[in-house]
């Protein structure tokens, strides 16, 4: 075969950009939407990573471990949004107690995580309920449902947050409602 050199040149650059072509289709993409996100993982941007770098092996966790081994549980108490301490209730009324809270640790909360009665009368509420979904650093309101005791006297009704391993965390939070004797 006879080449020019004009010809030789074409076939060295065709050859360059086939080369370089097959390189950059093989190399690495992240994606922010990864098959392996969970709501439980808090949310760190994409970076890159060496196709070389070893690759984690999935195990399979025991039921209850968290997703993210190395996130803390914390809930901050804001404030009461309705039902101030020790406002004065009618006897057998229905109470709608909401709470300002921070999820102020860094695991996100899902349907895992729990609130529970820690201290007093329920007040007809429900003892154990889902603590509503919230990322890491994100307000939430909570709310209850409560039934006034029927007699006199100061109550309280003390609750607090749990993790999906049952281990309480975080500030606890209370509705105090005073029932006023009836008068004669």
């Amino acid at each position: 075969m006879n080449f020019r050199p004009h010809s030789l040149k074409l076939l060295m650059y065709l050859t360059l950009a086939g080369t370089f072509i097959c390189v950059s289709g093989c190399s690495f993409k992240p994606s922010l939407t990864s098959p392996d996100a969970t709501l439980d993982a808090p949310f760190v941007p994409a970076t890159f990573v060496p196709s070389a770098a070893p690759t984690k092996e999935k195990t399979q966790q025991p039921s209850g471990a968290k997703s993210n081994p190395d996130c803390t549980d914390q809930l901050t108490y804001i404030s009461d949004i309705t039902i101030p301490d020790d406002t004065i209730v009618s006897a057998g009324s229905t109470m709608d107690k909401r709470w300002e809270v921070e999820n102020s640790g860094s695991c996100n909360w899902d349907s895992g995580y729990k609130i529970k009665l820690v201290a007093g009368p329920d007040m007809g509420a429900t003892q154990d309920q889902e603590l509503f979904p919230a990322r890491s650093g994100s307000r939430a309101t909570l709310r209850l449902q409560f039934t006034a005791p029927t007699g006199p006297g100061k109550y309280r009704s003390a609750w607090q947050a749990f993790n999906p391993q049952g281990q309480a965390f975080g500030d606890p939070f209370y509705i105090e409602v005073v029932i006023a004797s009836p008068t004669p």
